[in-house]
């Protein structure tokens, strides 16, 4: 039972603002089934007509969807303005790739930091299990595991941050931080020793922040981006070499070559 209580005369615009709490500071993600209506009336202390009442609220809000036969739902919050054509443009141009790692270095550094710096106990334990699943999937050497741990290695971080604008940024782009850190990597891996200089950079990030030492983490998280960028730039650089190399030899398949 929740120690969440309200005063009758505002007991519904209570409940949506609790509610409301909750999907803002991550404690509801996009897309999470509520609980029954039963359920969520005894957890909250109030009676179920004003529950109806909270969630209707929210419902003309935007901020909970009714499925049929399903309950109620956070709506996908953030996706739609996600999936924006700019946005989905700007994913399709390979030109663009520097601009946003470039993007994501200054963001991820400062998370970084903050997340040493305002990390909970049970923030720390997310960061490590995060860690430890690098570990294990670096271990195991299956790429699709690596990039999945390495992705949710960068949210637990954007968590402990405690920065409520960085959190839900965050999670609405999960899906283009998890597909460019997969492409990051699959390109990489042809790189030597590519796999352990990332394991060992994730390692530095997350010991700085367990530590509490923001300078450290900073610094980490910026080393980790720089060596991505610069690493997306070396091989970008090498297949246009070679596809230049490739026209040569065909006549840039206009000429005549014997």
């Amino acid at each position: 039972m929740s120690d969440f209580s309200i005063r009758p005369e505002r007991a519904a615009e209570a409940v949506a603002r609790h509610i409301e709490t909750l999907i803002l500071e991550g404690s509801l993600a996009a897309g999470e089934a509520l609980l029954p209506e039963r359920d969520l009336a005894l957890r909250l202390n109030v009676s179920r007509p004003t529950l109806r009442d909270g969630l209707k609220l929210l419902q003309d809000r935007g901020l909970l969807v009714g499925e049929k036969g399903r309950g109620l739902r956070v709506a996908g919050l953030g996706r739609t303005a996600i999936t924006d054509p700019l946005l989905a443009l700007l994913a399709e141009r390979p030109e663009v790739e520097d601009d946003y790692l470039d993007f994501r270095d200054v963001v991820e550094s400062h998370a970084a930091g903050l997340a040493a710096a305002r990390a909970t106990p049970l923030d720390r334990d997310h960061v490590a299990a995060a860690l430890e699943r690098i570990e294990a999937a670096h271990a195991a050497a299956v790429p699709a595991d690596e990039a999945d741990a390495d992705a949710a290695l960068h949210q637990a971080i954007y968590e402990a941050s405690h920065n409520l604008v960085l959190l839900q940024i965050m999670r609405a782009l999960s899906g283009n931080l998890r597909s460019n850190v997969a492409a990051n990597r699959a390109r990489m891996f042809t790189r030597p020793r590519v796999r352990d200089h990332l394991l060992a950079q994730h390692r530095a990030i997350a010991e700085a922040i367990l530590k509490g030492d923001p300078d450290a983490a900073r610094a980490a998280a910026h080393a980790h981006l720089a060596y991505v960028r610069q690493a997306a730039r070396d091989i970008a650089e090498a297949e246009a070499h070679g596809e230049t190399a490739r026209r040569r030899q065909s006549g840039g398949g206009l000429g005549q070559r014997r």
